[in-house]
């Protein structure tokens, strides 16, 4: 049973095609911006990115029509729970129009879509950033005005807890989790028998600094930073999410190049990294109060968990609440392709978008 598997992002389209567990190949596809720059519109690369897609299988000698199914990188959606979802007629439409952002991880689901309508296979996404099982508590944020949102690194949580769950020998919802996933920014979860009933806002600035993020800032400060001279919301965005954390610090984004600048003795590079540590432990233990101290696994995830010595300097922090198991990397890649093979299989239910709300017990509303 094939799988193919798409991921286009805003430079490349990654596409695989898994058998089983076992990748027949990946590959990325780039994009030169002059072939993107042609078009006025992300969404209007759907017909040259499908055309590239098909190339790519053709060089290895298969067809769409060998698959069984076509799963994509959901794109921005309405808030749903986790799960996999066939591909239908709303959610081509809310991805088409953006409505509720513009990203080239839309085109995930129109092209597995378009591509599997012709081969007479089901379309399938899972777990997109906008997954949303937060419980009712967790949405204040301190003022009616504004409420928490839930944006993460669903896709990766929900994978690398499932993965855990499976060495530990049970089922992932029957487990208290709490996932730390750590690369161009971080997010910390509550994994609460198989929903997220609690996440820092990675996307917009929420939890602790990253490598190129600032996380949550002191309020009166950025205040200040809103009505400092000549400041722009473009500016003040752009420290948030893209010029803090790591770079604001360092000046480089790369935990390689800090890793080697602390080999060399840089003592600033040390306690920076120390301090992103301590922050994300921060975070850890808040989330083992959401879970009542009722924890069976700390996850360290996300490429920055190849830095041993980071993962080292946070698991020594939070031990003390679970065993912490530490799985370095984020491959989105298999991570569809078992979602795809688990509903398939008749593991779990394909959903149906846009979600219903559902009764959990009055905890976890979407």
């Amino acid at each position: 049973m094939k799988i193919l598997v798409l991921n286009p992002g805003s430079t490349s389209t990654k596409i695989a095609v898994f058998q089983g567990r076992e990748a027949l190949f990946v590959e990325t596809i780039r994009h030169e911006a002059a072939d993107l720059d042609r078009f006025a519109h992300v969404m209007d690369q759907e017909g040259y990115r499908r055309e590239m897609i098909v190339a790519a299988l053709a060089r290895h000698e298969l067809a769409v029509s060998d698959m069984a199914a076509v799963i994509g990188r959901g794109g921005l959606l309405r808030p749903m729970p986790g799960g996999v979802y066939a591909v239908g007629p709303e959610m081509l439409a809310d991805l088409s129009s953006c409505g509720f952002g513009t990203h080239a991880s839309n085109l995930g689901a129109i092209l597995a879509h378009d591509l599997a309508a012709r081969a007479g296979i089901p379309a399938l996404i899972a777990d997109p950033v906008v997954v949303d099982e937060l419980g009712p508590l967790a949405r204040y944020s301190g003022h009616p005005s504004i409420q928490r949102r839930s944006i993460f690194h669903a896709l990766n949580h929900k994978a690398v807890a499932r993965r855990v769950a499976q060495e530990l020998g049970r089922a992932y919802e029957e487990l208290r989790l709490i996932v730390a996933h750590l690369g161009g920014g971080v997010s910390v979860g509550a994994h609460e028998l198989g929903r997220v009933v609690d996440v820092n806002n990675a996307l917009d600035g929420d939890g602790p600094f990253s490598p190129e993020r600032s996380g949550g800032l002191p309020c009166g400060a950025l205040v200040s930073w809103c009505f400092a001279p000549g400041a722009s919301e473009k500016d003040i965005r752009r420290r948030i999410t893209g010029a803090g954390g790591l770079l604001a610090y360092l000046g480089t984004a790369n935990g390689m190049e800090v890793e080697r600048r602390i080999r060399e003795g840089d003592t600033l590079a040390r306690e920076v990294r120390q301090a992103m540590a301590y922050q994300v432990a921060k975070e850890i233990g808040a989330m083992g109060a959401v879970l009542r101290g009722r924890v069976d696994a700390v996850i360290l995830t996300g490429g920055l968990m190849h830095d041993r010595g980071l993962a080292a300097l946070i698991s020594g922090q939070v031990e003390f609440l679970a065993p912490v198991m530490v799985h370095p990397g984020e491959d989105e890649m298999s991570a569809l392709a078992e979602a795809a093979g688990r509903a398939l299989a008749g593991m779990c239910e394909t959903l149906t978008y846009p979600p219903r709300l559902v009764d959990t017990g009055g905890r976890n509303p979407v």
